[in-house]
């Protein structure tokens, strides 16, 4: 417990230890930020590594001209890609035998569960959208790399999601991270990013719903028609 919460406390303060690390590390510090980026979408051990917050708060510190925006585009943007194309070929090559342990604190076949439904829901949209779900984000190209999906099918979604992805909050950090306002109240700025976060899943799920309702209305109109 007091690991989680010192792990908690290191994220939300997040902003102050890469100050530290850029003043001691100076350009070193965009090799360490591929890696976590790499990691974090890359092997599904570590879905616990920030994602969102992070990008946000690298753009806040390039907008303070302490880091080069369009360098951290790229090598971001490529990490994000990267990533989840070694995770798909992991998946593919292990496949399911990761999940096979019952009760695995890594591998939890709740996990692979709630992604395989996430697939079934959203299609190859999936791995767009996955990005911007944390834990979710780790394991959709992983059960991708498992399922059907062929890979020139899956780096089409992988570049489109990736680009877009680290665009969304990296950018979002750079024109809004340092209004006096958000830097004054960057602990809250953290959760209303993971709001922010679900948001394409919330739009997603209620396009969803009103297709399936749709549908049905074709459906009663259809079986009238034929009891006539």
């Amino acid at each position: 417990m007091e690991h989680i919460q010192a792990f908690s406390e290191y994220i939300l303060n997040f902003d102050e230890h890469l100050a530290s690390f850029i003043d001691q590390f100076g350009a070193l510090t965009y090799g360490v930020l591929f890696l976590i980026i790499f990691v974090e979408t890359g092997l599904v051990v570590m879905p616990f590594l920030p994602g969102d917050s992070l990008l946000f708060i690298v753009g806040a510190f390039a907008g303070a001209g302490i880091m080069n925006i369009f360098f951290l585009w790229i090598v971001l943007a490529g990490a994000a890609i990267l990533g989840d194309t070694v995770n798909y070929w992991i998946g593919h090559k292990l496949g399911r035998k990761v999940f096979a342990k019952e009760n695995s604190r890594i591998f939890k076949k709740d996990y692979l569960i709630k992604t395989e439904k996430f697939y079934e829901k959203y299609g190859g949209k999936a791995v767009i959208l996955a990005r911007f779900v944390p834990i979710v984000r780790t394991f959709a190209p992983f059960v991708a790399g498992i399922g059907s999906m062929s890979y020139p099918k899956f780096i089409t979604y992988n570049i489109i999601g990736g680009v877009v992805w680290v665009s969304t909050f990296l950018f979002a950090g750079f024109f809004l991270g340092n209004i006096p306002f958000v830097k004054d109240n960057f602990h809250y700025m953290i959760f209303i990013i993971i709001g922010i976060s679900l948001l394409p899943i919330v739009i997603e799920y209620i396009k969803h719903r009103k297709e399936k309702h749709q549908r049905g209305k074709v459906d009663f109109k259809e079986i009238k028609q034929v009891v006539k």
